[in-house]
């Protein structure tokens, strides 16, 4: 049970990751970097909760085996 939950988890933070990168190189975040200098909030919380839950995920799996 809790091993389909952290593959899930995984799995979310993997899309979450390929989302937060389309953001990022989308054309208002290129806008607001040039204006801000900065990227987008959106594209960096995108990023930061989707490699959180991957490792999240992934350190689940390998821990449980044990």
């Amino acid at each position: 049970m809790l091993k389909g939950l952290y593959a899930a988890l995984a799995l979310v933070g993997i899309v979450l990751i390929v989302w937060g990168v389309r953001v990022y190189r989308s054309f208002g975040s290129e806008v607001t970097e040039a204006v801000t200098g900065a990227p987008s909030d959106e594209a960096i919380w995108l990023l930061v909760l989707g490699t959180l839950g991957t490792f999240a995920g992934l350190f689940g799996l390998i821990s449980r085996g044990r």
